[in-house]
């Protein structure tokens, strides 16, 4: 089973995924795959844009290879902003979409204290792409965990 997890910056995407994965599944986490291809002490959420640019190539490498398991382990995606064609994707491989959003004010607080400051940009996004979905289209925020 494929679990895309979205939500803004840090409403708790790697929690949850923390919550509900198993050793055996393979997680995706960009935050994650760029902290094993930096050096010790880089920024955990700051990251350099050239190691982004690196961690990304890895990332879309490990999703083509994770992608075609599926029958055989359970996947763990984070994409925090998927666009159309990455949720066509998602849905042909029968992806369950999970959201994680603990609220606007919340995020906002999480990312002045924990985040660089461009982030609020990029929840900022997250926000506005929302609000302009037709209610029916918004998936279920998941508050199970």
């Amino acid at each position: 089973m494929l679990y895309v997890i979205t939500g803004p910056p840090a409403s708790g995407k790697s929690t949850w995924i923390e919550a509900h994965a198993k050793p055996t599944d393979v997680v995706i986490d960009l935050d994650r795959i760029t902290g094993a291809l930096t050096g010790p002490g880089a920024p955990a959420w700051s990251q350099h844009p050239l190691h982004l640019r690196v961690a990304h190539r890895a990332r879309y490498a490990a999703m083509d290879e994770a992608f075609q398991l599926l029958d055989q382990l359970d996947v763990y995606l984070i994409h925090t902003m998927p666009n159309a064609r990455a949720m066509a994707k998602y849905k042909r491989l029968k992806a369950r979409i999970v959201v994680v959003d603990p609220g606007r004010d919340i995020v906002m607080q999480r990312i002045k204290a924990m985040r660089a400051p461009e982030m609020e940009r990029v929840a900022t996004r997250w926000y506005n792409a929302r609000r302009r979905l037709p209610q029916q289209a918004m998936p279920q925020a998941s508050r199970t965990w």
